[in-house]
């Protein structure tokens, strides 16, 4: 029997009427057509968001994390993402989670 892989967890800190923000939704939801991946996303005013971007100092929004590490701020580098992901996965697997 094989083990489960458990998916990466994408999480993204989000502000209201945030452009970048929209554009890392979009991104993530074309890197789940090729990558099994869990998004979270966390609102900025949150508890855990206002804990997180204590924690990371984010420069823009949104913060974004890979598996609880930070990965980015601003606008989401689709490109680095996706190697990170294929590192992550080992392999690229069609399906969201």
């Amino acid at each position: 029997m094989r083990p489960e892989i458990v998916p990466p967890v994408v999480t993204v800190v989000h502000a209201p009427a945030c452009h970048f923000c929209l554009d890392a939704e979009e991104a993530l939801g074309e890197l789940a057509v090729e990558h099994r991946i869990e998004v979270r996303p966390v609102d900025i005013d949150s508890a855990e968001g206002r804990t997180l971007v204590a924690l990371h100092r984010p420069a823009m929004s949104p913060l974004v994390l890979l598996d609880g590490a930070f990965f980015s701020s601003g606008r989401l580098p689709r490109k680095k993402l996706a190697r990170a992901l294929q590192a992550r996965t080992g392999a690229t697997t069609t399906g969201a989670v």
